[in-house]
């Protein structure tokens, strides 16, 4: 599937006709509410879930890639042709339910990865009050054809090999994806601690000329596996370790089933979630490693101070606050955001965060505007570009040196009612092969950061994936040998 122009595409790839059958799980015979979680399997695993809550799905009923600035545009088109054009029976009606589809898109506009959305065969979804299973299927036009609960069911047991209600939580977490001492390698990508380092102080030195006023800026290591990754086992992982935060996998493309180009994470941040009509997001910005709490001071009361008590963190923090409340101006009149910044406590770190939520205004035909539409508008947050954004966005390639691709991209899901999650693509990797991964972690700039803190805090928020990828999250040190990062042993800020 070619990714071009929204107009191209339609000329050669005609739009699928999709039918889809939403039954409540209960009528497949399950009893008490899954764990998401324990859903997690499979080669061509998709998920967006917190706390065992959200969306697993497998298999691919239709997908389309793009690229370019108008990437947003295209996929919105391509998926209002796919919708208009399906067939969709839905018992349960809640967000989620019906036609739903998985999406990835690139930080940049100009970046060579592929962004797109995913249209799975078999899709479990659970919120508070409700658990449910869609089926979809591709199907010639003009064809008699209408699914039934019992092939909801058929695919179910295709999928996972029992029937729902046989589902049993595991006793144990998966093991990790590379089981610890194997030999793996972690080297530096793009840049190597001290040249990236070195861009944070020209970074600093443009804010301090009055050129920013914040930068956001990012760096990638990569990990050479022993073993070809196991996602499901990163998945898992990071699923129960980092629950509070919202995993991700997804993956599209000619290359998908092999793993390439799969962005896998857990990330902390709510670009923006839309439901029935209201819009909700979470803003970080502000870091903490937890483990530099001193010994002896209670970790809450250190984490208040220090975060709470920060110039600097409130001012990177504000930044990010007034950026996302002025791009949500054109869809609402009424924005509430948190009082103050509360303290968000992760397995890994703290982070200074505020809640927004936004009554959105109806558009032309009635209807409120679209997740992925707001998501489009939304991005790139100060949290990760800086401010301004025109400026920060042409900074970030030249000092940083490398193409973000789906790092700090939205990523998440959207139904035909436009409802749907976008989280931004942090604390994650991008698998380039089977067994090749590359890790990003960022950080942001003001005028009093230092260098070295924020190379540390870089190492504090790769921690969720190299722990999930089994590599040691506190080795010994990380130093270079023959432009390589290496475990050593002594204390690091990993």
């Amino acid at each position: 599937m070619s990714p071009t122009d929204p107009a191209v595409d339609a000329a050669v790839a005609p739009v699928p006709v999709l039918h889809a059958l939403t039954v409540p799980l209960s009528a497949l015979g399950a009893g008490a509410l899954p764990d998401l979680r324990d859903l997690l399997a499979g080669p061509d695993l998709l998920t967006w879930t917190i706390d065992g809550r959200g969306l697993v799905a497998h298999g691919r009923a239709a997908e389309h890639a793009v690229r370019g600035a108008d990437r947003f545009t295209a996929a919105r088109v391509w998926w209002d042709d796919v919708v208009s054009a399906a067939v969709v029976e839905d018992r349960v009606g809640v967000p989620g339910t019906g036609l739903a589809a998985f999406g990835a898109f690139t930080f940049a506009a100009d970046s060579a990865a592929d962004s797109g959305l995913v249209v799975p065969e078999l899709l479990v979804g659970r919120d508070e009050h409700a658990a449910w299973a869609s089926l979809v299927v591709a199907v010639a036009p003009g064809t008699p054809f209408r699914l039934t609960t019992e092939d909801v069911a058929a695919a179910w047991v295709r999928r996972f090999g029992h029937a729902p209600g046989a589902v049993t939580p595991p006793t144990a977490l998966s093991a990790p994806a590379s089981a610890p001492g194997a030999a793996a390698t972690l080297s530096p990508g793009t840049l190597d601690e001290e040249e990236w380092t070195e861009a944070v102080r020209e970074g600093v030195e443009r804010i301090r000329a009055g050129r920013l006023e914040k930068l956001v800026l990012a760096r990638d290591v990569v990990a050479r596996l022993a073993a070809p990754l196991d996602p499901v086992a990163v998945v898992r992982d990071l699923a129960h370790r980092y629950e509070r935060c919202w995993t991700y996998c997804v993956g599209f493309g000619a290359d998908a089933a092999a793993g390439t180009g799969r962005v896998l994470g857990a990330t902390p941040e709510m670009l923006v979630q839309v439901l029935d009509g209201v819009a909700h997001a979470r803003v970080l910005a502000g870091t903490l490693d937890r483990d530099s709490a001193p010994v002896g001071e209670d970790p809450q009361e250190y984490a208040a101070r220090v975060l709470g008590e920060s110039e600097k963190q409130q001012h990177e923090h504000g930044f990010a606050i007034d950026s996302l409340v002025a791009s949500l101006a054109p869809y609402t009149d009424v924005v509430a955001t948190s009082p103050e910044p509360f303290i968000l406590e992760l397995p890994n770190v703290w982070h200074l965060a505020s809640d927004v939520t936004a009554v959105l205004r109806p558009g032309p035909a009635g209807d409120p505007p679209s997740s992925l539409e707001l998501a489009e508008a939304l991005h790139p947050t100060a949290a990760v570009c800086g401010t301004p954004t025109a400026a920060a966005a042409a900074t970030i390639p030249e000092l940083e040196q490398m193409d973000r691709g789906l790092y700090a991209g939205p990523v998440g899901w959207l139904d035909a009612a436009g409802n749907g999650d976008w989280g931004i693509a942090l604390r994650g990797a991008v698998q380039e092969d089977e067994r090749t991964v590359r890790l990003y972690a960022g950080c942001g700039i003001v005028g009093a950061s230092d260098p070295d803190s924020e190379l540390a805090e870089t190492w504090a928020k790769l921690r969720p994936m190299l722990q999930a990828l089994g590599l040691r999250a506190d080795p010994p040190g990380a130093v270079l040998a023959g432009g390589r990062v290496v475990p050593t042993g002594g204390t690091s800020p990993l």
